[in-house]
């Protein structure tokens, strides 16, 4: 079976309260990690997302529990980035509960939030990324730069440093030590930032980031104006097919589930290299899943609904 399906999902897809699986839904926001700001956000636009589409919607910020989920909960939007969320905590606890929740299985989420786990599982399927080293506290790259820094298990670019000059390079691994004992060293690929929306097993048209100052960092993920979106990407279609096949690829090696968002940089001599794997992409209101399928006439509410509707929790 192919990894790409021969059609998106479809344009005409809207939620339909007499038809509904659920009802009365949750969304899971905030957690305890660095990334939490960016949860409550995305858990926000999401609970109106699943108000507007018809749902009986509470929003739930919790730390590191589920106690604050309301009794006539029937299924869970899992909105938590970073630990808890990322890691599998959060699934682990609904699935003992056996309340159905969006995304993927508990047992999967610990790959793709590990960036180091993430890169030793491409290397052996031999999908495309760019080369890396894994340093321990205290370790000097034998890579020179231009490199990529990460801390292996942050998101939202927190932890991550675009070292162009060698006298950078201290201060950006200090800096991704802060939080984790091993650091992530990469290769920067040089060239378009791309990236792959997945919703259920079909991929979403591409996005090309151009982020103003150059690097997709931060600030120019989440200030309005920082960055130009280019939906979908404009790609020769062979091209286009080709990315999103490794996209599903990619998605379905790290065990993903109903929604995500690979990551992508497409060099000058047309090379492509897999960044990272998302398993619970953003949703604020300048996240690159919503944007994609807004492109194929899917509306905030909609995707919402329809990632709603795909809960389980088997």
């Amino acid at each position: 079976m192919s990894s790409r399906l021969s059609a998106f999902p479809s344009r005409e897809i809207r939620y339909n309260p007499d038809m509904a699986r659920f009802k009365h839904v949750a969304v899971l926001m905030g957690g305890p990690s660095e990334e939490r700001g960016i949860s409550l956000k995305s858990g926000q636009a999401i609970v109106e997302g699943l108000s507007r589409a018809g749902y009986e919607v509470s929003g739930v910020d919790c730390r590191a529990d589920i106690d604050g989920l309301p009794a006539d909960t029937e299924a869970v939007f899992v909105a938590i980035h970073g630990a808890f969320g990322e890691d599998g905590g959060v699934q682990a606890l609904l699935e003992s509960r056996g309340i159905p929740y969006t995304g993927t299985k508990a047992a999967a989420m610990p790959v793709s939030f590990d960036k180091i786990a993430t890169k030793e599982r491409l290397v052996e399927a031999a999908l495309p990324t760019a080369a890396y080293e894994v340093l321990e506290r205290g370790g000097t790259p034998s890579l020179a730069p231009p490199v990529v820094v990460k801390a292996p298990r942050q998101g939202s670019s927190i932890g991550l440093h675009i070292v162009l000059k060698a006298d950078e390079l201290a201060f950006a691994m200090e800096d991704a030590w802060r939080y984790d004992e091993r650091i992530l060293v990469e290769k920067y690929i040089a060239g378009q930032e791309l990236t792959a929306g997945i919703l259920g097993s079909s991929a979403l048209p591409l996005v090309e980031i151009q982020p103003l100052g150059g690097h997709y960092d931060y600030e120019a993920k989440y200030t309005r104006g920082d960055t130009t979106y280019l939906v979908p990407a404009p790609l020769p279609p062979d091209l286009t097919l080709r990315v999103q096949d490794l996209a599903l690829q990619a998605f379905q090696l790290m065990g993903g589930r109903d929604l995500g968002r690979v990551d992508f940089r497409l060099d000058e001599a047309g090379a492509l290299y897999i960044l990272e794997v998302n398993t619970i992409p953003g949703f604020t209101t300048t996240s690159l899943l919503p944007k994609a399928a807004a492109a194929h006439g899917i509306d905030f509410p909609s995707l919402c609904a329809q990632i709603m509707e795909q809960a389980s929790v088997d």
